[in-house]
C-alpha cells in the first residue's frame, strides 16, 4: 500500500523542498551546507555515504514491488547475446545461432508460467523477474507480455549501458548500481530458478544461488538447467561430485531439463521445496 502523506503528524517532506525553493536567495541559502540533505545529489553520492546508497537500492525495489502487489517470482537468468530466431542470422557463430532455441524456449516457460500466475493468484505469484536486458532476459519478460501478464526487470548500470527490453512492465524496471544488491532482489521472492546457456554473468548467479541453497542460507526451490548439451560440455558436475569437492547429494539440488513443458512438469513434481538444509552433506 502507498504512503498517504495525508495521514502523517508532521510536515512532508515535499513541502519542505518547496519551502526551501522559495526562500529568499542569499549566499546563506546558496550555501550547499544549507541544502536539506536529502535532496542534496552531491552529498547522497559522497563515498561516505555509500552504506545509505545500498539501503535505498535494498528499499526502492522492495516498496515498489509491494505496491505491485509481488508476492514471489519465478527467476530467469541466461547470455544476453542468444538472439530470438528471426536474428538468428545475425549470430557470430553457427553454435551461437543454433542457440536461438534457447530464446524460444525461455518464451515459452515464461508464458506458461504467467497464465499459471494469473490463474491461480491474479496474477500476485510467480511472477518472472530477469536481468532487464537482451537474450534470454528479453524472452522471459516477452513470454510474459506474451501471457497478457506483468514481469520484472532488474537492470544495472554496465559501462556499455544496458537499456531495459522493451517487455519489461515499466513500473517494474528497476536499474541498481550494486551487483550485490540485485542479487538479493533476485533471490528475496524466488519460488523457483531457471538458467539458461549463458557466460560469466549466468555462471556466477549459477553457482551464488546453487551455494545458497547447498549451504541452508536459501530455502530450497525447483532449479532448472535448460540444455543437457550445453551444461555437460561446459561444467562437470559428476566429476566435483567424484573429487568430493561437492557431495554427491548436491547434484540432487537442480535438474537439467530440454523444453518449457519438462521444467513446468519438473516444478510442479519438485520435493523438499521450502525447506532449508539443517547440515551441509560431507562437513
Amino acid at each position: 500500500m502507498k504512503d498517504d502523506p495525508s495521514n502523517r503528524s508532521f510536515r512532508d517532506a515535499h513541502e519542505d523542498i518547496r519551502t526551501c525553493s522559495e526562500v529568499p536567495d542569499t549566499p546563506q541559502t546558496s550555501s550547499p551546507a544549507y541544502r536539506l540533505a536529502y535532496d542534496d545529489q552531491e552529498f547522497l553520492l559522497r563515498d561516505q555515504l555509500r552504506p545509505v546508497r545500498l539501503q535505498l537500492e535494498l528499499l526502492k525495489p522492495e516498496i515498489m514491488m509491494s505496491e505491485q502487489g509481488v508476492e514471489s517470482t519465478i527467476v530467469l537468468f541466461g547470455g544476453a547475446r542468444i538472439k530470438p530466431p528471426e536474428e538468428a542470422h545475425e549470430a557470430d557463430t553457427p553454435e551461437m545461432a543454433a542457440m536461438s532455441t534457447y530464446y524460444e524456449e525461455a518464451r515459452s516457460f515464461a508464458r506458461i508460467m504467467t497464465e499459471r500466475s494469473i490463474a491461480q493468484s491474479n496474477g500476485r505469484e510467480n511472477i518472472i523477474v530477469t536481468g532487464g536486458g537482451p537474450g534470454v532476459m528479453e524472452a522471459g519478460n516477452r513470454g510474459a507480455a506474451d501471457a497478457g501478464g506483468k514481469s520484472i526487470g532488474l537492470n544495472i548500470v554496465l559501462p556499455h549501458e544496458q537499456a531495459p527490453n522493451a517487455y519489461v512492465t515499466p513500473e517494474l524496471c528497476f536499474n541498481f548500481h550494486y551487483f550485490g544488491i540485485r542479487k538479493m532482489h533476485f533471490l528475496m521472492r524466488a519460488a523457483a530458478i531457471a538458467i539458461f546457456p549463458g557466460g560469466f554473468g549466468t555462471m556466477d548467479e549459477l553457482f551464488e544461488a546453487l551455494t545458497l541453497v547447498q549451504t541452508g542460507r536459501m530455502r530450497q526451490v525447483p532449479f532448472l538447467l535448460f540444455g543437457r548439451a550445453f551444461w555437460e560440455r561446459v561444467i562437470d558436475f559428476e566429476a566435483l561430485a567424484e573429487v568430493g569437492t561437492i557431495s554427491p547429494e548436491d547434484l540432487d539440488l537442480f535438474k537439467i531439463v530440454e523444453t518449457a513443458e519438462e521444467a513446468v512438469a519438473a516444478i510442479d513434481a519438485w520435493e523438499g521445496v521450502g525447506v532449508k538444509r539443517g547440515v551441509v552433506p560431507g562437513r
